[in-house]
Order: C-alpha cells, then sequence, then structure tokens
C-alpha cells in the first residue's frame, strides 16, 4: 500500500512537477493479478484498483493494523471496463457490468474480486473510508443510477452526472460516489470550479485514448496547478483544493467524497474572475 500524507497549502505553492506528481497523482491502479492500493491522510480515504485474471482477489491490507480491511471501514467498488465482475461477500455473489457499484459497509470479512471470463478481465476500482455503523450491502446499476444533464456544446461541458452513493442513494456513513461521462465534442468537467473545506475528493479519469490526455487544475483558487494526466490514472484532491479540468478529448471519471459533511451540495463555489 502507498501512503501519502496531507500537504499545507502555503507549501503546496512551492511544489515542482515531479512532487505535484509525487503526491497526489496515482500513477498505476490495474495491473492484472494485483491489488493496488493508495491510502492518503486526507480523511483516511483508500483508494484502489484490481484486475482479478484467473483466480480471484482477496481484500486485505495488513497496513491498516486490523484484523480485515472493513473492520473499521466501508468501500465501494466499481467497474470501469472489461468484462464481467464477481464479487463475493462473506459468501453472497454480486456480479457487475460495466459502471455498475457495489457498496460493502463496515464488518464484512471476507471480500473476493474475481471476473467472469479470465480472457476479459474486469477492472475493478474502489475507494474506502472510515465507518461508524453496519450498513447492508447494495448493488446499483448504471440503468438505477440517477442521471442528471449539466452543462451545455456551447460551453464545451455537456455531461451525465450519475450518483451512486449519496443521501438519497445507497446509504453510507461517510463515502459518496458517482461517475461523469462527457459527451462527444465536451472536454471540461467542473467549471466554474468550486471547492468543500469539510470533504476530500479523488477523481478517476478513463475512457480515453491512448494518446489523449486531461490538464487537471488543482491548487487554492487564487494560484492553480496543473497535473498532465493519463487513462485510468486517479488524483487525491484535497479539501481546500479546486478539482477541474480539460482534455483533448471527451472521457468520463469517477468521483468520490469523504469527510464530516454528507451533504452533496455542501460546495463552495468559485467565480470565473477569481481563478487564477
Amino acid at each position: 500500500m502507498d501512503i501519502r500524507h496531507a500537504t499545507n497549502p502555503t507549501d503546496f505553492k512551492t511544489y515542482t512537477t515531479e512532487r505535484l506528481r509525487q503526491d497526489f497523482l496515482i500513477e498505476s491502479l490495474f495491473v492484472p493479478g494485483e491489488l493496488s492500493m493508495t491510502y492518503t491522510h486526507y480523511d483516511r480515504m483508500v483508494v484502489g484498483g484490481a484486475v482479478p485474471v484467473k483466480e480471484p482477489i482477496t481484500l486485505e491490507a495488513a497496513e491498516l493494523k486490523t484484523e480485515y480491511f472493513l473492520e473499521r471501514r466501508e468501500i465501494a467498488f466499481l467497474n470501469v471496463g472489461g468484462g464481467e465482475a464477481v464479487i463475493t461477500v462473506d459468501g453472497e455473489t454480486y456480479e457487475l457490468n460495466k459502471l455498475d457499484v457495489l457498496y460493502v459497509g463496515k464488518g464484512k470479512q471476507d471480500v473476493k474480486l474475481g471476473s467472469k471470463d479470465a480472457s476479459n478481465p474486469a477492472r475493478l476500482y474502489f475507494c474506502s473510508a472510515l465507518a461508524h455503523a453496519e450498513l447492508p450491502t447494495r448493488k446499483v446499476s448504471i440503468e438505477e443510477a440517477n442521471p442528471n444533464e449539466l452543462g451545455s456544446l456551447e460551453t464545451s461541458n455537456a455531461r451525465t452526472l450519475y450518483k451512486y452513493i449519496h443521501a438519497d442513494g445507497i446509504q453510507s456513513c461517510q463515502l459518496m460516489l458517482g461517475v461523469t461521462c462527457l459527451k462527444t465534442g465536451s472536454v471540461w468537467n467542473t467549471m466554474p470550479a468550486h471547492v468543500h473545506d469539510r470533504r476530500m475528493e479523488a477523481y478517476l479519469y478513463f475512457d480515453m485514448q491512448p494518446d489523449t490526455r486531461i490538464i487537471h487544475l488543482m491548487g487554492e483558487p487564487s494560484e492553480t496547478r496543473h497535473l498532465v494526466v493519463s487513462n485510468e490514472q486517479a488524483i487525491i484532491s484535497p479539501p481546500w483544493s479546486v478539482h477541474s479540468g480539460a482534455g483533448t478529448s471527451n472521457y468520463s471519471f469517477v468521483w468520490s467524497m469523504a469527510g464530516e459533511n454528507y451533504t452533496f451540495t455542501d460546495m463552495d463555489a468559485v467565480k470565473m474572475g477569481e481563478l487564477k
């Protein structure tokens, strides 16, 4: 498990490109046959990926110093591509097609990640947050997610936002998760930008072609920095940072949040004239 420590926003202003990438970019999440995890001290979220091939992969992490991964945690899995995923939770089996989500609550001890077809393995992305209560395991398919049509082609940000884990959807202790899919001809996400000082956020960019890139903006609104991001790479976004980006083509991204406030609309908008 890779460990990422929290950063003071004043120190952030002095970072080189290499340091920015080292602290905030997760470059390799999907390795065939392996479980990849990054532990961030921002709200102690764990961000990870798994590509189960011939044998199922067991969810475990000795670094947490607990008897099992979900002893004090909750987790959400999302199939971002490849074939159908098969996840077993304490003997109960769930199948996930692309963009289906499975929430697993605190207290579940035996979680195994598999693929229905080893020749076309699933690519499972997951985020985990600390939990204070046991909540039921629940699957939501992309067809059941509540789509919100946002933006327009005129502003290059026509997109569909799907919310899975939130106050009016899958119930969790503090984790929120959804997917935003940009339409052909649109490249901007989350602009005008915002911050939410009560929650951190993680972004996974996916459904990108090998030669396309995202320019991800982060930092305090008055002094932003950028990261160049490739397909299936993730960003750790601190609570004090904007999180927005533009691509060389349309794309999709998973957004997940954890922190003190569970209200999806709790965000502080940043006026375009304030961005620098």
